[in-house]
Protein backbone atom coordinates (compact mmCIF):
# COMPACT_ATOMS: atom_id res chain seq x y z
CA UNK A 1 0.00 0.00 0.00
CA UNK A 2 2.54 2.54 0.75
CA UNK A 3 4.83 1.30 -2.30
CA UNK A 4 1.02 2.58 -4.12
CA UNK A 5 1.00 6.00 -2.62
CA UNK A 6 5.00 6.39 -3.48
CA UNK A 7 4.75 5.37 -6.92
CA UNK A 8 2.72 8.59 -8.57
CA UNK A 9 5.62 10.82 -6.44
CA UNK A 10 7.88 8.73 -8.14
CA UNK A 11 6.82 8.79 -11.62
CA UNK A 12 6.82 12.66 -11.06
CA UNK A 13 10.33 13.05 -9.52
CA UNK A 14 11.30 10.97 -13.25
CA UNK A 15 8.96 13.70 -15.88
CA UNK A 16 10.84 16.41 -14.05
CA UNK A 17 14.35 14.98 -13.90
CA UNK A 18 13.65 14.15 -17.56
CA UNK A 19 12.34 17.33 -18.68
CA UNK A 20 15.05 18.86 -16.94
CA UNK A 21 17.58 17.11 -18.69
CA UNK A 22 15.96 17.75 -22.20
CA UNK A 23 16.06 21.41 -21.32
CA UNK A 24 19.94 21.22 -20.92
CA UNK A 25 20.00 20.22 -24.25
CA UNK A 26 17.17 22.08 -25.65
CA UNK A 27 13.81 21.01 -26.92
CA UNK A 28 12.92 19.83 -30.69
CA UNK A 29 9.76 21.51 -31.86
CA UNK A 30 9.06 18.53 -34.83
CA UNK A 31 5.39 18.96 -33.73
CA UNK A 32 5.01 22.01 -35.13
CA UNK A 33 7.87 22.35 -37.17
CA UNK A 34 7.02 19.09 -39.55
CA UNK A 35 3.50 19.94 -40.57
CA UNK A 36 4.53 23.51 -41.45
CA UNK A 37 7.52 22.90 -43.77
CA UNK A 38 6.41 19.49 -45.35
CA UNK A 39 2.72 20.88 -45.95
CA UNK A 40 4.63 23.44 -47.97
CA UNK A 41 7.40 22.16 -49.67
CA UNK A 42 6.59 21.33 -53.56
CA UNK A 43 3.54 23.24 -53.73
CA UNK A 44 2.87 25.78 -56.48
CA UNK A 45 1.84 29.21 -56.74
CA UNK A 46 0.94 31.43 -59.29
CA UNK A 47 0.91 34.74 -59.31
CA UNK A 48 -0.67 37.26 -62.64
CA UNK A 49 -0.58 40.86 -61.74
CA UNK A 50 -1.77 43.45 -64.19
CA UNK A 51 1.59 43.77 -65.31
CA UNK A 52 5.00 44.14 -63.78
CA UNK A 53 7.34 46.61 -63.96
CA UNK A 54 5.75 49.30 -61.64
CA UNK A 55 6.22 49.59 -58.06
CA UNK A 56 3.17 47.52 -56.58
CA UNK A 57 3.58 44.15 -58.29
CA UNK A 58 7.56 44.51 -58.14
CA UNK A 59 7.24 45.02 -54.65
CA UNK A 60 4.79 42.42 -53.74
CA UNK A 61 6.53 39.71 -55.71
CA UNK A 62 9.62 40.54 -54.33
CA UNK A 63 8.45 39.54 -50.65
CA UNK A 64 6.49 36.78 -52.13
CA UNK A 65 9.41 35.20 -53.91
CA UNK A 66 11.40 35.48 -51.28
CA UNK A 67 9.29 33.59 -49.10
CA UNK A 68 8.39 31.07 -51.45
CA UNK A 69 12.46 30.41 -51.48
CA UNK A 70 12.52 30.09 -47.48
CA UNK A 71 9.84 27.67 -47.56
CA UNK A 72 10.76 25.50 -50.52
CA UNK A 73 7.25 25.88 -52.67
CA UNK A 74 7.37 27.00 -56.20
CA UNK A 75 6.16 30.80 -57.06
CA UNK A 76 6.02 32.04 -61.24
CA UNK A 77 4.79 34.59 -62.41
CA UNK A 78 1.93 35.06 -65.76
CA UNK A 79 2.69 38.57 -66.62
CA UNK A 80 -0.05 39.85 -69.06
CA UNK A 81 1.53 43.37 -69.73
CA UNK A 82 -1.83 45.30 -69.14
CA UNK A 83 -3.88 43.04 -72.00
CA UNK A 84 -6.86 41.74 -70.29
CA UNK A 85 -6.87 39.03 -73.48
CA UNK A 86 -3.37 38.03 -72.94
CA UNK A 87 -4.08 37.76 -68.66
CA UNK A 88 -7.31 35.52 -69.60
CA UNK A 89 -5.02 32.90 -71.44
CA UNK A 90 -2.88 33.41 -68.38
CA UNK A 91 -5.68 32.27 -66.06
CA UNK A 92 -7.01 29.43 -68.96
CA UNK A 93 -3.50 28.28 -69.02
CA UNK A 94 -3.43 28.00 -65.05
CA UNK A 95 -6.62 25.81 -64.70
CA UNK A 96 -5.08 23.15 -66.77
CA UNK A 97 -1.93 22.99 -65.01
CA UNK A 98 -3.84 22.73 -61.57
CA UNK A 99 -1.49 24.78 -59.08
CA UNK A 100 -2.25 24.68 -55.84
CA UNK A 101 -2.80 28.51 -55.30
CA UNK A 102 -3.00 31.60 -57.84
CA UNK A 103 -2.54 35.30 -56.70
CA UNK A 104 -4.50 37.30 -59.00
CA UNK A 105 -4.22 40.80 -59.58
CA UNK A 106 -7.83 41.93 -61.59
CA UNK A 107 -7.62 44.75 -64.11
CA UNK A 108 -11.56 45.08 -63.35
CA UNK A 109 -14.28 43.55 -61.56
CA UNK A 110 -15.79 41.55 -64.31
CA UNK A 111 -12.86 40.34 -66.94
CA UNK A 112 -11.61 37.50 -64.92
CA UNK A 113 -14.87 37.04 -62.34
CA UNK A 114 -15.69 34.01 -64.33
CA UNK A 115 -12.52 32.10 -64.85
CA UNK A 116 -11.52 32.86 -61.16
CA UNK A 117 -14.48 30.58 -60.02
CA UNK A 118 -13.47 27.80 -63.01
CA UNK A 119 -10.37 27.84 -61.03
CA UNK A 120 -12.11 27.22 -57.32
CA UNK A 121 -14.45 24.53 -59.70
CA UNK A 122 -10.77 22.80 -60.47
CA UNK A 123 -10.02 22.50 -57.17
CA UNK A 124 -7.28 25.91 -57.04
CA UNK A 125 -7.61 27.99 -54.78
CA UNK A 126 -7.26 32.00 -55.71
CA UNK A 127 -6.17 34.61 -53.59
CA UNK A 128 -7.35 37.93 -55.42
CA UNK A 129 -4.74 40.94 -54.39
CA UNK A 130 -6.13 45.01 -53.93
CA UNK A 131 -8.49 44.73 -56.74
CA UNK A 132 -11.20 42.42 -56.19
CA UNK A 133 -13.97 41.30 -58.82
CA UNK A 134 -17.60 40.75 -57.92
CA UNK A 135 -17.22 37.06 -57.22
CA UNK A 136 -15.01 36.36 -53.80
CA UNK A 137 -13.12 33.56 -53.55
CA UNK A 138 -10.66 32.13 -50.84
CA UNK A 139 -8.81 35.38 -49.63
CA UNK A 140 -9.01 39.09 -50.87
CA UNK A 141 -5.76 41.07 -49.79
CA UNK A 142 -5.91 44.48 -50.13
CA UNK A 143 -7.26 47.95 -49.92
CA UNK A 144 -10.43 48.83 -48.40
CA UNK A 145 -11.10 51.65 -51.50
CA UNK A 146 -14.15 52.49 -50.25
CA UNK A 147 -12.48 53.91 -46.86
CA UNK A 148 -9.22 54.92 -49.19
CA UNK A 149 -12.28 57.36 -50.93
CA UNK A 150 -13.33 58.67 -47.72
CA UNK A 151 -10.05 59.28 -46.53
CA UNK A 152 -9.12 61.06 -49.77
CA UNK A 153 -12.38 63.18 -50.04
CA UNK A 154 -12.58 64.30 -46.83
CA UNK A 155 -9.12 65.82 -47.45
CA UNK A 156 -10.06 67.71 -50.19
CA UNK A 157 -13.32 68.47 -48.36
CA UNK A 158 -10.93 70.37 -45.78
CA UNK A 159 -9.19 72.37 -48.10
CA UNK A 160 -12.45 73.05 -50.48
CA UNK A 161 -15.19 73.04 -48.37
CA UNK A 162 -17.12 75.17 -46.55
CA UNK A 163 -15.32 77.75 -44.31
CA UNK A 164 -12.07 77.71 -46.08
CA UNK A 165 -12.76 81.14 -48.14
CA UNK A 166 -11.96 78.97 -51.56
CA UNK A 167 -14.15 78.49 -54.92
CA UNK A 168 -15.05 75.04 -53.70
CA UNK A 169 -14.29 73.40 -57.26
CA UNK A 170 -12.63 70.06 -57.50
CA UNK A 171 -12.04 68.06 -60.15
CA UNK A 172 -12.05 64.32 -60.05
CA UNK A 173 -9.71 61.90 -62.19
CA UNK A 174 -10.75 58.50 -62.31
CA UNK A 175 -8.81 55.41 -63.22
CA UNK A 176 -9.79 52.59 -64.77
CA UNK A 177 -13.62 53.28 -64.91
CA UNK A 178 -14.32 49.23 -64.33
CA UNK A 179 -11.78 48.69 -61.89
CA UNK A 180 -12.89 48.35 -58.22
CA UNK A 181 -10.71 50.72 -56.83
CA UNK A 182 -12.45 53.23 -58.89
CA UNK A 183 -16.03 52.50 -58.51
CA UNK A 184 -15.56 52.35 -54.63
CA UNK A 185 -13.29 55.39 -54.51
CA UNK A 186 -16.03 56.85 -56.78
CA UNK A 187 -18.76 56.05 -54.61
CA UNK A 188 -17.12 57.35 -51.11
CA UNK A 189 -16.08 61.06 -53.54
CA UNK A 190 -19.84 61.49 -53.95
CA UNK A 191 -20.89 60.75 -50.90
CA UNK A 192 -18.54 63.01 -49.11
CA UNK A 193 -18.74 65.62 -51.95
CA UNK A 194 -22.69 65.79 -51.33
CA UNK A 195 -22.49 66.31 -47.82
CA UNK A 196 -20.70 69.45 -48.32
CA UNK A 197 -22.86 72.34 -50.47
CA UNK A 198 -19.79 74.48 -51.18
CA UNK A 199 -18.28 71.49 -52.80
CA UNK A 200 -18.54 72.00 -56.66
CA UNK A 201 -17.42 69.16 -58.74
CA UNK A 202 -16.35 70.69 -62.46
CA UNK A 203 -14.59 67.49 -64.07
CA UNK A 204 -15.01 63.79 -63.45
CA UNK A 205 -12.76 62.28 -66.40
CA UNK A 206 -11.10 58.60 -66.48
CA UNK A 207 -7.22 58.79 -66.88
CA UNK A 208 -6.86 55.32 -67.07
CA UNK A 209 -3.42 55.07 -65.01
CA UNK A 210 -1.91 57.29 -67.76
CA UNK A 211 -0.05 60.41 -66.41
CA UNK A 212 0.11 61.82 -70.02
CA UNK A 213 -3.88 61.78 -69.96
CA UNK A 214 -3.66 62.99 -66.35
CA UNK A 215 -2.06 66.06 -67.37
CA UNK A 216 -4.03 66.84 -70.35
CA UNK A 217 -7.18 66.32 -68.51
CA UNK A 218 -6.01 68.57 -65.95
CA UNK A 219 -4.69 71.35 -68.38
CA UNK A 220 -8.12 71.61 -69.92
CA UNK A 221 -9.73 71.62 -66.77
CA UNK A 222 -7.52 74.67 -65.37
CA UNK A 223 -8.16 76.64 -68.61
CA UNK A 224 -11.82 76.11 -68.03
CA UNK A 225 -11.68 76.92 -64.20
CA UNK A 226 -8.74 78.70 -63.31
CA UNK A 227 -9.99 79.30 -59.85
CA UNK A 228 -9.70 75.08 -59.11
CA UNK A 229 -8.96 74.62 -55.41
CA UNK A 230 -8.55 70.85 -55.58
CA UNK A 231 -8.13 67.36 -57.28
CA UNK A 232 -8.57 64.01 -56.01
CA UNK A 233 -7.01 61.00 -58.11
CA UNK A 234 -7.00 57.18 -58.32
CA UNK A 235 -3.03 56.61 -58.32
CA UNK A 236 -0.07 58.34 -57.59
CA UNK A 237 1.59 57.17 -60.56
CA UNK A 238 -1.34 58.60 -62.59
CA UNK A 239 -2.20 61.69 -60.83
CA UNK A 240 1.93 62.98 -60.86
CA UNK A 241 0.66 63.96 -64.21
CA UNK A 242 -2.06 66.27 -62.86
CA UNK A 243 0.62 67.76 -60.67
CA UNK A 244 2.36 68.39 -63.13
CA UNK A 245 -0.19 70.56 -65.15
CA UNK A 246 -0.67 72.19 -61.79
CA UNK A 247 3.11 73.15 -61.31
CA UNK A 248 3.58 74.38 -64.80
CA UNK A 249 0.50 76.57 -64.67
CA UNK A 250 2.01 77.99 -61.57
CA UNK A 251 -0.72 76.99 -59.06
CA UNK A 252 0.65 74.12 -56.59
CA UNK A 253 -0.35 76.93 -53.90
CA UNK A 254 -3.97 77.00 -55.01
CA UNK A 255 -5.29 73.58 -56.03
CA UNK A 256 -4.75 70.97 -53.08
CA UNK A 257 -3.75 67.26 -55.10
CA UNK A 258 -4.98 64.24 -53.11
CA UNK A 259 -4.17 60.14 -54.39
CA UNK A 260 -3.44 56.94 -53.10
CA UNK A 261 -0.72 54.32 -54.00
CA UNK A 262 1.70 51.90 -52.77
CA UNK A 263 3.86 54.64 -50.36
CA UNK A 264 6.68 53.88 -52.39
CA UNK A 265 9.98 56.14 -52.04
CA UNK A 266 8.83 57.65 -55.50
CA UNK A 267 5.77 58.34 -54.28
CA UNK A 268 7.47 60.25 -51.63
CA UNK A 269 9.82 62.45 -53.65
CA UNK A 270 6.77 63.63 -55.43
CA UNK A 271 5.39 64.72 -52.63
CA UNK A 272 8.84 66.70 -51.63
CA UNK A 273 8.80 68.10 -55.51
CA UNK A 274 5.13 69.32 -54.65
CA UNK A 275 3.65 67.55 -57.69
CA UNK A 276 1.90 65.60 -55.04
CA UNK A 277 0.39 66.80 -51.63
CA UNK A 278 -1.47 63.67 -49.90
CA UNK A 279 -0.71 60.06 -51.02
CA UNK A 280 -3.10 57.38 -48.74
CA UNK A 281 -0.58 54.99 -48.77
CA UNK A 282 -1.66 51.14 -48.40
CA UNK A 283 1.91 50.34 -47.92
CA UNK A 284 2.95 47.69 -50.16
CA UNK A 285 5.67 46.17 -47.75
CA UNK A 286 3.07 45.58 -45.18
CA UNK A 287 0.80 44.08 -47.45
CA UNK A 288 3.31 41.69 -48.87
CA UNK A 289 3.94 40.51 -45.73
CA UNK A 290 0.05 40.10 -45.38
CA UNK A 291 0.09 37.88 -48.93
CA UNK A 292 2.59 35.79 -47.52
CA UNK A 293 0.69 35.25 -44.25
CA UNK A 294 -2.28 34.29 -46.58
CA UNK A 295 -0.32 32.59 -48.80
CA UNK A 296 0.44 30.12 -46.08
CA UNK A 297 -2.74 29.38 -44.55
CA UNK A 298 -4.27 28.35 -47.81
CA UNK A 299 -1.56 26.31 -48.88
CA UNK A 300 -1.55 24.58 -45.29
CA UNK A 301 -5.26 24.42 -44.68
CA UNK A 302 -7.62 21.35 -45.46
CA UNK A 303 -10.24 23.42 -46.72
CA UNK A 304 -11.46 23.14 -50.43
CA UNK A 305 -10.84 25.99 -52.68
CA UNK A 306 -14.32 27.88 -52.25
CA UNK A 307 -15.24 26.25 -48.91
CA UNK A 308 -13.74 29.33 -47.05
CA UNK A 309 -13.98 33.48 -48.24
CA UNK A 310 -11.56 35.24 -46.00
CA UNK A 311 -10.74 39.26 -46.19
CA UNK A 312 -8.31 41.23 -44.86
CA UNK A 313 -8.00 45.23 -45.88
CA UNK A 314 -4.55 46.23 -44.97
CA UNK A 315 -3.97 49.48 -42.75
CA UNK A 316 -3.54 52.68 -44.48
CA UNK A 317 -1.42 56.06 -43.93
CA UNK A 318 -1.34 59.04 -44.57
CA UNK A 319 1.87 60.67 -46.56
CA UNK A 320 2.85 64.31 -46.43
CA UNK A 321 5.44 66.53 -46.45
CA UNK A 322 5.04 66.44 -42.56
CA UNK A 323 4.51 62.52 -42.32
CA UNK A 324 6.80 61.49 -45.11
CA UNK A 325 10.56 59.68 -43.89
CA UNK A 326 12.91 56.87 -44.63
CA UNK A 327 10.48 54.14 -42.69
CA UNK A 328 7.33 54.86 -44.95
CA UNK A 329 9.06 56.03 -48.08
CA UNK A 330 9.96 52.07 -49.57
CA UNK A 331 12.48 51.18 -52.37
CA UNK A 332 12.15 48.00 -54.31
CA UNK A 333 15.85 46.94 -53.30
CA UNK A 334 15.15 46.65 -49.31
CA UNK A 335 12.19 44.16 -50.26
CA UNK A 336 14.65 42.14 -52.36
Amino acid sequence: MRLMKLLPALVGAAFLATAAHAEDKGLDNHVKLDPYYNGLKGKKVVFVPLAMGFDLTEGWAAIMKKQAADLGYSFEIRDPNWSTDAGTRAITAIIAEKPDLAIIHNPDLQSYARLEQRMVQAGIKVLQVNLETTNPTDYYVGADWVKVGLIEADALVKKCGTGSGTSGKVAILEGQPTAASNLYELYAYYKIFGADPAIKIVADQAATYDPAKARAITETVLQQHPDLCGIVGNWDNQDVGAGAAVQAAGKSDQVYIVTSGGGSKTGCDNIEKGLLDLIVSYDVPLQGDSLNQAIVQLLLSPAKAGEIQSTYFTPLTLQTKETISSRNCWTLDQLK
